[in-house]
Parts: C-alpha cells; structure tokens; sequence
C-alpha cells in the first residue's frame, strides 16, 4: 500500500477542494488534503434549506498557518488527546523511565509544556495527506508518518471519507505500522447545527451520551486513573437533556477558569449499530446521531475558541467564541499509553493494524 506512482499533485495541494454529493441531494461535503479536512458539511434544516453545520476557514491555509490551532475537522494522530509529559514506553508503564530505547519524548504543545496534545507539534492534522482514490461520493487520502515528532517506526495511514443517501457521512482509517508503537486516533468535527443563524452558541442542544462513566483527570487534563460515575453530576447525559442543564456547576470542570465541557467519556456499549451519541437543535431542527467502533468520546463545548467566522457563518467581523459549538471526537481512551491498570491495549505493531470509523447521521425534528 501507499502513494500511487503516477499520483498527480493539484496546482493547490495540499489546500485543494474535493467536493462530495449524495445523489439525492441530502449532503454535501467538502474536505482538503492537508489533514484529510473535513472544511464544509451542509445538511438540510427543518424547513429544507441546506445550512453548512461545521466551523472552518474560508482560507484554508489558515489550517496550518492560525497561531491559534483550534483543530477544525482534520483526522487527528498519531496520538489523539493528551499524552503525559510528552512520554510514554513500551512496554507501558505507569512512572516515567530513564532514556533508552523503548522510551520515547514527544513535543510537548499543551498545559505550558506538561503535555502533548494532538500528535505533537505537527501531528497528522498538520501534515499534507495525498489523494489516491476519488469518486462524486467518496474520497481516500494516504499519509506516511515517517516516525514523525518522535513517534517509534512508519505508519501507512488511509482514510475513506463517503457521503450516501439519507444524509449520511461515513469516515473510516486504517493505520498499518512498521514497528511496534501506539496508535489512537480522532476525527477532530466542531458541529454548529444552526450554523449560526439565530443563535450564537449550542447550550440549547439537546445531548445524549451513552455513557455512565467520565475519566477522571488532573488540572492538565491528564487521566488519574480513576472513573467518574455520571449519576447525579453535570456529566450524566444518559437521558437526553439541554447541554447547559446543569452549567453552573461546570465552572472549573475543563480547567481553570474554563465552563462547560472537555472530557472523556467511557461508552458503556458497542456504538457500532447504535448511536453512541446524539445531538439535535429544536431551532433549526437539524439532529446528528453517531455510530462508532471507538470505545470512548471526547465532547468539547469550545470554551477557548477565538476564531474569526466563516463568511457563510457572519465572519470574519465576528468570531467562533466559547460554547458557539461542540466538538464531538470518538477516540479510545485518553492516554491509555501511561495508565496500564486500565488493561487497555494501544501498541500496534505488523501484523497488528488499527482501524477506525464513524458514520454521522443526519435527520430532523420536528
């Protein structure tokens, strides 16, 4: 597998649009090489008007060049979330250890240099991924990790992204490594359902999370080990409520003086055939529903955001600010690679490949 030998590269790569359509005209995608970037997403609304439901840029090469990084849509790797000190071994271990060979450094970029987050420096987000399939309904992009930020061995990376009819987006990846290392991976979507028209943030939307664990997390972000049972706390989702249902007690939650929400939660069931995670707007009446094979998600109501808008969103004289959307990225667990009393197996090596794939489902209420 790989790039193809007579690929050709377009005048605008890595920054070039492919657009994808469903046949009867329920979605419409648009994604960029760079990251394999998801930059619009349009849905019909209530009333059947096509609204673009994701955040972005309307200069895409804002994706590598925004001192900010927000993190709008691309597939996340090699290590989505947070990694401990930018340190990890193999075997895993809970202590970090002296250098030598299975013991490995990676840039440290988040919580003033206590973590890493996101891959890295220049994780896969910020990497140029090449086209080597395409179709009017479905792209595949190829990326080789060339043992990139410190990561052990190369990685071959595929991902598929396909609209179909019925409104639905499919994104599946396949990661095939040369040497043992940890792979866990995120497609990093920010949903605006409204796509801000007639309201400014998402504490409004109804959420639902199959899920009565969180993973409990230090003031870096960083897994303690622990689980949070949800009962009785602003985490429980397990019945469908507004977002901001009990936001007065989120103040801290995130960090600091962060409100809302960033965290893990543990999905009690297989997602596969059943939506894991729901979110819908009464306004614009636009519902999403997220199958997965991924064992966690991670679901973020952007307090840090700054951001000027998209065009299509009333920018660029206003900005994406904090709760104006949610990001919702299905992921294993956060940092499993330095908490082994989880049991949880994230090293990858030949003959051991990692697969991973979400389908979002659009659909109204009434």
């Amino acid at each position: 597998m790989g790039l193809a030998a007579d690929t050709v590269l377009a005048p605008d790569w890595p920054f070039d649009i492919t657009e994808l359509k469903a046949p009867d005209g329920s979605i419409t995608a648009k994604f960029v090489s760079f990251g394999a970037t998801l930059t619009e997403l349009w849905v019909k609304d209530r009333d059947g008007n096509a609204r673009d439901i994701v955040l972005g840029y309307d200069d895409n090469t804002k994706l590598l060049t925004d001192p900010d990084h927000p993190v709008f849509n691309p597939i996340v790797g090699r290590y989505a979330n947070r990694i401990k000190n930018g340190t990890f071994s193999i075997p895993i271990t809970k202590d970090p250890q002296p250098d030598g060979p299975n013991v490995f450094h990676i840039p440290t970029n988040d919580h003033d240099g206590q973590d890493t987050l996101h891959g890295g420096i220049y994780g896969w987000d910020r990497r140029n991924w090449t086209i080597v399939e395409r179709n009017s309904t479905s792209v595949t992009y190829f990326h080789l990790d060339r043992a990139d930020e410190g990561f052990p061995g190369y990685v071959e990376a595929h991902v598929t992204h396909t609209v179909e009819n019925g409104g639905i987006l499919h994104t599946s990846i396949l990661a095939q490594p040369t040497e043992k290392t940890p792979i866990m991976l995120t497609q990093h979507i920010y949903w605006n359902l409204d796509a801000f028209q007639g309201a400014d943030n998402v504490l409004n939307y109804k959420l639902h999370v199959d899920s009565s664990r969180v993973v409990a997390v230090d003031g870096d972000a960083i897994p303690t080990g622990e689980f949070i049972d949800v009962a009785d706390t602003p985490w429980d989702f397990r019945e469908t409520k507004a977002i901001s249902w009990r936001w007065n007690e989120t103040v801290g939650l995130c960090g600091g003086e962060c409100s809302g929400y960033d965290h893990c939660w543990i999905y009690d069931n297989s997602e596969a055939r059943k939506p894991g995670i729901s979110v819908w707007s009464d306004l614009s009446g636009i519902r999403l529903d997220i199958t997965t094979s991924n064992p966690a998600v991670q679901v973020y109501t952007a307090y840090w955001l700054n951001t000027p808008r998209k065009l299509v969103h009333g920018g660029p004289s206003l900005n994406y600010s904090k709760w104006s959307a949610v990001a919702i990225e299905q992921e294993g667990y956060i940092d499993a690679i330095n908490t082994p009393e989880w049991g949880v197996d994230q090293i990858y090596y030949p003959g051991r490949d990692y697969t991973w794939e979400s389908t979002y489902k659009f659909s109204i209420v009434n």
